[in-house]
């Protein structure tokens, strides 16, 4: 354990150097959730959305697990291109544990995130959010477990895809479906009967609604305990997962 503590430090302060040096990274990784939260936001903020919670309390905990779905889920694409360099082929000879390999990469992408919702949460303070700090604070733990559950699995696809052109439109057909369906944009409960009751099927759907209640400081509605429970269940199976599969490729 040591060992593997020590090693994924080592991963996460290489990559860390990376993406810091990288700025454009971290800026346009914000600009299409900044363009939802800028110009989606006000057209809704006299709409009545369901629930107690002001529109901003509905629309900014969608946005931010947008972030996170879209963002975590692309990772892998860096990977793909680190193997083409053979950056892979050198790491594999080093005494480097192989989950430290994965778990440093994921822990940045965790950082990265937090450090981008935040950015976004205050701007959208400044646009009229009103939300309990630790509501914000329980939101960002959820979209840090997402961010190790989604990132884990991109990696481990990232090793079994030979290209860029081959990764993409496999997570496009899986975030896709995944975002319209778990209510990221308007919650469900506004839509069709047959549509809300799909969206169950969706675990997103349980983590959209579990920040929503954070965000409004509903704590004892049950939201955010079933949200933490497919959160952890998830995190869970995607880490062995992707884990396994990211050993098996020969990282």
């Amino acid at each position: 354990m040591p060992h593997l503590v020590s090693d994924t430090a080592l991963i996460f302060g290489r990559y860390a150097r990376q993406t810091l040096r990288s700025k454009p990274a971290l800026i346009f990784g914000m600009v299409q959730p900044l363009l939802f939260l800028v110009f989606f936001g006000p057209l809704l903020t006299d709409l009545p959305l369901g629930g107690r919670a002001s529109s901003w309390q509905t629309i900014v905990p969608g946005i931010l697990v947008q972030l996170g779905l879209f963002s975590a889920s692309f990772t892998g694409i860096g990977l793909i291109l680190e193997r083409r360099m053979g950056v892979i082929e050198r790491m594999r000879v080093t005494p480097v544990s192989r989950l430290a390999l994965l778990m440093g990469r994921v822990l940045k992408d965790v950082v990265q995130l937090l450090w981008q919702s935040l950015v976004l949460v205050c701007v959208a303070v400044a646009l009229g959010l009103r939300a309990p700090v630790l509501g914000v604070v329980i939101g960002f733990a959820f979209v840090g477990v997402l961010t190790v559950s989604l990132a884990s699995l991109s990696y481990a696809l990232a090793m079994r895809v030979v290209s860029p052109q081959g990764f993409a439109p496999v997570i496009n057909s899986i975030t896709m479906p995944a975002m319209l369906l778990s209510g990221i944009l308007l919650p469900m409960s506004l839509g069709p009967r047959w549509l809300d009751v799909a969206s169950h099927f969706v675990p997103f759907r349980y983590l959209v609604d579990g920040v929503r209640a954070a965000f409004a400081g509903e704590y004892g509605d049950g939201k955010i305990a079933l949200a933490a429970v497919v959160a952890t269940g998830l995190a869970a199976v995607a880490v062995t997962l992707g884990a396994r599969l990211f050993q098996q490729a020969g990282a």
